[in-house]
């Protein structure tokens, strides 16, 4: 699924989000354990003027004089004041035309965000098979997704075929910088490559067939009222899915959202991710800041 580049550069990054301490069902897991720690310049175009007749008629040929925008620098001047002390990392697709832009390459935990692609996983599976997903399987992937719930994660992780399995399986989704793990909320991942499975989920050139995508879409409008934070905020008739984990080894918060939201009639797919978070209610106000600026940046460019 090719990213078209409007007025724009390539696009690359990562980031992420927290839900209320104390909820039953946790934004982490790791299989059994307790939650671990764990510019391009812009390109413009002139001539030198010139008195004969030929430089003086238009050419359809030659490139606009306009510059083109780098929306990666943009993005990036946008959300860098925002990250504090803390490393954030944010992607951001217009499905309407296509404009993308990244801000951060590196690879963070995914916390509970990759209950999306467990999922993913599951139902390309079941196409695989030409079956529909058991009553059992839809009973976890509701808990799953809209409570957050890890039992439940653990329990279709294990469906699915482990870690091996759900790498295999985004390979296929064209995901290129995530690694999956058997304490599944340690998974690596970037930005972009959650830009990716948002793609896999929302747009409509995907391994997943529509019915597919709208069940996996359908639960992600659902998640409980406590999780009615992270990229939500830049929009409205959000479809979403947080993740939150504190880190043993430094008391620090890793924080991501991921998901589709609208704003002023577009349609936008972003993916925050971010770690060394002082708090969770602190994470959460920083990603919600982050994908509110990177909505802005490509609203901006039209």
């Amino acid at each position: 699924m090719p990213l078209t580049k409007i007025r724009t550069s390539a696009l690359s990054a990562s980031v992420t989000a927290v839900i209320l301490a104390g909820t039953a069902a946790g934004g982490m897991c790791l299989a059994g354990r307790s939650p671990d720690p764990a510019h391009r310049s812009v390109a413009s175009v002139s001539s030198a003027a010139s008195t004969s007749p030929a430089a003086a008629s238009p050419d359809p040929a030659v490139t606009s004089e306009e510059p083109e925008v780098d929306l990666d620098a943009e993005l990036a001047a946008a959300v860098a004041p925002l990250a504090g002390d803390s490393d954030v990392s944010v992607a951001v697709l217009d499905s309407d035309s296509g404009t993308g832009a990244v801000y951060g390459k590196q690879t963070y935990a995914t916390a509970s965000i990759v209950k999306v692609d467990i999922l993913a996983t599951l139902l390309l599976q079941a196409q695989d098979d030409g079956r529909k997903l058991t009553a059992y399987e839809r009973g976890r992937a509701v808990t799953m997704i809209e409570n957050s719930d890890n039992d439940a994660a653990t329990a279709l992780m294990r469906v699915i075929g482990g870690a091996s399995a759900l790498d295999a399986a985004n390979r296929r989704f064209g995901l290129t910088g995530t690694t999956a793990a058997t304490a599944w909320g340690l998974t690596r991942t970037t930005s972009a490559d959650q830009l990716t499975l948002l793609r896999t989920v929302f747009g409509t050139e995907s391994e997943l067939t529509a019915d597919s995508r709208a069940y996996l879409q359908g639960l992600m409008g659902q998640v409980s009222a406590g999780q009615h934070w992270g990229v939500s905020a830049a929009g409205g008739d959000w479809a979403l899915k947080n993740g939150w984990m504190p880190r043993s080894s430094t008391g620090l918060w890793d924080i991501n959202s991921i998901g589709r939201v609208k704003a002023a009639g577009r349609t936008y797919l972003v993916a925050v991710l971010s770690s060394g978070q002082p708090t969770m209610a602190a994470g959460i106000r920083r990603v919600e800041k982050v994908a509110k600026a990177a909505v802005g940046v490509l609203a901006d460019a039209g």
